[in-house]
């Protein structure tokens, strides 16, 4: 069996593992060194955001019984997109892996912006955005119709491109490991910092995202590499106030029970 075929086969596996992985990771980082002080009951807020979780696998399983990397296998056999229609066998499969990948995130990351710019869009994301504290949880708190269209965006740009299998499945393990680890509630020293977000998204650089300061989290759209917020201008070093004592969230949420209920968050898109 060709590696690509046995990737794709075993991929929710791949997933899983991975998931799990960094997810127990980043916990016992966090008990270890926090960065910041948490407000909310950690238990109520993680039964929330990680209900979401699996609320969302439940949906996205039901409405594409055929992931990313089917279609991307799919997309192959049928000759579609830029790297299935042009010759790319005597590329380095190195550079295809490369070059795909990159090209993923450059598109996620202008979908993470538009999200912010388009008022319809803002109304799914602020779900991510109304969590009054930020820790490994929240890295996976999505609403379900933001989740239906990023899937569906996703399977735009895999066809689109033509992606290898292993580059999907590459892709969304990085995709969901960074989002866990820059979410995350850990202490990184400084120097260290500054070494990894040259080529890494870290918690300092993310967390200023979720600032209640509008012009803050309005910069660091990105999830993996930091250098599209550079690029497009949209970069911001550190909070205004510091990272202990920024504002995490939505200033209208504050005091919102909605704000870590399931249901509440279900409903929060929908209301005036």
């Amino acid at each position: 069996m060709p590696f690509s075929d046995w990737i794709s086969d075993h991929e929710p596996i791949i997933r899983l593992s991975a998931f799990l992985g960094i997810l127990s990771i980043m916990i016992c980082w966090e008990l270890i060194a926090p960065k910041r002080q948490l407000l909310k009951s950690k238990l109520k807020r993680w039964s929330t955001n990680f209900g979401l979780v699996i609320l969302n696998s439940v949906i996205i399983r039901l409405l594409f019984p055929t992931a990313a990397a089917g279609l991307a296998l799919y997309a192959q056999q049928q000759g579609w997109g830029l790297f299935n229609s042009v010759p790319t066998q005597e590329w380095p499969t190195a550079l295809v892996l490369i070059g795909s990948i990159l090209l993923f995130d450059l598109c996620i990351y202008w979908q993470h912006r538009l999200m912010h710019q388009v008022p319809l869009l803002w109304r799914l994301h602020k779900v991510h955005h109304a969590d009054p504290d930020l820790d490994v949880s929240t890295g996976a708190r999505f609403h379900p119709v933001e989740i239906i269209l990023s899937m569906l965006i996703k399977f735009a740009l895999v066809t689109a491109l033509g992606m290898p299998v292993v580059a999907v499945i590459l892709f969304e393990v990085i995709l969901n490991t960074t989002s866990m680890f820059n979410h995350s509630n850990v202490r990184l020293p400084e120097k260290l910092d500054a070494v990894v977000r040259c080529l890494l998204v870290t918690p300092d650089m993310h967390r200023v995202h979720h600032s209640q300061n509008e012009f803050e989290t309005n910069s660091n759209y990105g999830f993996n590499i930091p250098w599209w917020d550079r690029l497009f201008g949209s970069y911001r070093a550190q909070p205004e106030l510091g990272h202990e004592d920024m504002k995490i969230g939505l200033r209208d949420h504050q005091q919102d029970k909605d704000s870590i209920q399931i249901m509440g968050l279900l409903t929060l898109p929908f209301r005036r």
